[in-house]
């Protein structure tokens, strides 16, 4: 990639890093994308997939496979702590994930598509809504205008701290872990403070309950019996002291490595939660939100990515353990070949959702260059 092409590129990262939108929220991210697409002239560019996502397509010479590359749009609600001066200008909201250096490296594949469309089958690239919240993914492939580019093959990547700058690292395999959000909440009865005997408090039931679902998950060796129940939340009552308590609720993060797993881990917690609140005479209501399934990479998708390092001239490692944290890129996989790759962002880096994180803009081509050896793999001659 030459100097002018790399600042230019950067120089879009940072015009995305200024604006980030929380999931769902996207609106001028998605259109300071597809401004940028249509310079690039693809011969289909769709706009407001499952809420503010953006699609370009760039067809081919012949008949054959759609490869879709995917990105994400949204920030994150949490204050950037940055000296720069292309930090967030929003107050509250940062790019703390990486996802304006994802956005970037597929919206580079633009212009090599422009100068020269593959020989064979078609390319979407897809800048998807609201991956932190697990529900994009899914918003988009339930839009009715997602079964006109369906993929065949599809492919992804995420930055990663710990690892050297532009280095690759790959899973065969499971990738990301599942999980969800659990939400209990406790109702009994008030009563005054004075008489506690009267109500009936949540008290005694969350004090079982805090350490009871940590014990259904205490985490370890990520293989196939994995499962980690993280407290993230509790409360009680009201901040008084005349009142004693009628309601409280529980929030926990429930993580497997795998789908049959997380629904066995599913199974135990509400169990666990309806007996405690029957046996304490409290009504009980669970919710589950931010719901990620688990990612695998698909055998042939993870040759096709090798294969397309080394066409890069990029060595991979490979990894025999998936991400602890979530990725709803996984959804893709239930609709095509697909799989999702490690790339470098530096053995000091902050670590991702950090207030002073910042994606390394020296990483940019060799992102490109992945994405771009995995087309031709597939779409060349």
């Amino acid at each position: 990639m030459t100097p002018e092409r790399l600042a230019r590129l950067t120089g879009l990262r940072h015009r995305l890093h200024q604006i980030p939108e929380v999931s769902g929220a996207e609106e001028k991210t998605a259109e300071v994308v597809a401004r940028y697409l249509r310079q690039y002239q693809p011969d289909q560019l769709l706009t407001g997939l499952g809420g503010h996502g953006v699609a370009a397509v760039y067809q081919g010479m012949e008949a054959g496979p759609t490869v879709m590359i995917r990105c994400e749009l949204d920030g994150l609600p949490i204050e950037e702590l940055s000296d720069q001066p292309y930090r967030s200008k929003h107050s509250g909201r940062g790019h703390l994930c990486g996802h304006d250096g994802h956005m970037v490296m597929v919206a580079a594949l633009a212009e090599d598509l422009a100068a020269r469309r593959p020989s064979r089958g078609r390319v979407v690239l897809l800048f998807q809504p609201a991956e932190e919240t697990g529900k994009g993914a899914a918003a988009v492939i339930g839009d009715p205008a997602f079964a006109t580019i369906a993929p065949d093959y599809a492919f992804s990547l995420h930055n990663l701290p710990g690892l050297p700058v532009g280095e690759i690292a790959l899973c065969a395999g499971a990738a990301n872990c599942a999980s969800r959000g659990m939400r209990v909440q406790l109702t009994g009865r008030t009563s005054h403070a004075a008489a506690p005997q009267d109500g009936v408090s949540p008290a005694s039931a969350m004090a079982q309950l805090l350490p009871g679902l940590v014990a259904l998950g205490g985490g370890g060796d990520l293989g196939p019996d994995y499962a980690l129940v993280t407290l993230t939340h509790a409360r009680l009552g009201q901040a008084t002291f005349g009142i004693a308590p009628g309601e409280g609720e529980v929030w926990a993060t429930l993580r497997t490595v795998n789908d049959a797993r997380m629904a066995e881990l599913i199974t135990a917690a509400t169990t666990l939660v309806q007996g405690t609140c029957l046996e304490s005479g409290l009504g009980c209501e669970i919710r589950f939100d931010d719901v990620f399934e688990a990612c695998t990479n698909d055998a042939e998708a993870v040759t096709l990515l090798r294969r397309a390092c080394t066409r890069a001239d990029h060595a991979v490692r490979m990894r025999a353990q998936p991400q602890r944290w979530s990725e709803d890129f996984g959804q893709f996989g239930k609709q095509a070949k697909a799989a999702m790759f490690w790339l470098g962002s530096g053995m000091d880096q902050p670590q991702l959702h950090n207030p002073d994180y910042d994606f390394p803009d020296a990483a940019i081509p060799v992102g490109v260059a992945i994405f771009a050896g995995v087309i031709a793999e597939i779409l060349s001659d």
